[in-house]
């Protein structure tokens, strides 16, 4: 009902400015098919020979909190360093950096698959004296991988699954692909736990909604039409969420209207409902260096379950409101640890792709 509402509202008032007026603001919108193609160079396959550019271009394709890409590359010798752009920190719902060196990790584990797959076989590492994850390769042998394979497919596909269960062996394949040190992977799957994390997110979203610094923030990452999302190349765009597109002078006005914690909470209860589980990682220990070896797991998993056919989420509110943290720890059978990262998965539809920033090194 919220999106019908929102299509109606933004109709109307485009068709009260004139038909110029509504023409002049189409073309400014860009157009879904512009956007596409924007896009689609940014996942463009990797040549024969690729340059360090095309490798970089690929590790910006990971995830990343509300799609800030907080990262810097720094190219020297046999060495490649992803350094922490703190000018794109989201310090209200991020304030200890947490979700920004876990935005890095995921970064690293994009680059070392495919460096390894085109030659450039390598080790990742954490400095931490510099806060930097450090990709250390060498001259060899190309080995591609199933995970390679799916990194310019992945998306967070933030929209109602089928519901239905995921095998066993898909289960494994997840969990497998996920093991990384330093992290513990929880797989969610039965139907009483996957409620009461509903409840945790629910509780979560509730908080953060009342928060009017959480929600100024949020907003400042929208982006409301094409044209503005390929401009910008980070953020959330309305499309790849299911929300409808409106004019970038228009967006914010409307999120202002219709964004509420009744439309929100109804939302996330769908999609938890719909999802055929749930991931929860949580790291040894709270410190950046572990964080990225969540970023390394998560992204892993994100990238076999694209393999497989199946669509994830983030529903990271039980994290990232620190009071939910020993509720959710307990849910996971690890009490008295802090969890770190939170994906639904499941079949679903594609969504588009995010924008992508230009590679700077």
């Amino acid at each position: 009902m919220t999106t019908r509402r929102t299509l109606w509202l933004g109709g109307g008032a485009l068709a009260l400015a004139g038909g110029g007026a509504v023409f002049a603001t189409a073309r400014a919108m860009g157009s879904h098919d512009e956007y596409a193609a924007a896009v689609a160079a940014t996942r463009a396959a990797l040549g024969e020979t690729p340059e360090i550019g095309d490798l970089l271009r690929f590790a910006t394709l990971a995830a990343s909190g509300h799609n800030t890409q907080p990262w810097l590359f720094r190219v020297g010798g046999n060495q490649i360093d992803i350094l922490p752009d703190f000018a794109r920190r989201t310090p209200v719902v991020d304030p200890d950096d947490h979700h920004l060196f876990v935005s890095l990790g995921c970064a690293g584990e994009n680059l070392a698959l495919a460096a390894a797959a085109t030659g450039r076989p390598g080790e990742l590492r954490f400095d931490p004296t510099t806060m930097t994850v450090i990709f250390d390769f060498a001259r060899g042998d190309a080995r591609g991988s199933t995970l390679f394979d799916a990194i310019s497919r992945r998306r967070s596909s933030r929209t109602v699954y089928d519901g239905k269960p995921v095998s066993n062996a898909d289960l494994r394949a997840l969990a497998d692909a996920a093991a990384v040190p330093g992290v513990d992977l929880v797989l969610i799957t039965d139907v009483p736990k996957m409620t009461r994390l509903r409840g945790l997110v629910i509780a979560g979203n509730a908080v953060q909604m009342a928060d009017k610094a959480f929600v100024r923030e949020l907003r400042s990452w929208l982006r409301f039409s094409p044209r503005q999302a390929i401009e910008m190349g980070d953020g959330l765009y309305s499309a790849s969420s299911g929300s409808p597109t409106l004019p970038a002078w228009l967006g914010p006005i409307f999120f202002d209207l219709m964004f509420n914690a009744g439309a929100e909470n109804d939302k996330y209860a769908r999609q938890i409902a719909s999802s055929s589980g749930i991931a929860v990682f949580v790291a040894e220990q709270a410190d950046p260096a572990h964080w990225s070896q969540v970023g390394r797991a998560c992204q892993r998993f994100a990238l076999r379950a694209t393999a497989l056919g199946l669509s994830c989420a983030f529903i990271n509110q039980p994290v990232e409101v620190p009071a939910l943290r020993p509720d959710l720890a307990c849910l996971a059978g690890l009490p008295g640890r802090r969890p770190d990262i939170v994906m639904r998965f499941g079949r679903g539809p594609a969504l588009p792709f995010s924008a992508r920033r230009a590679v700077v090194w």
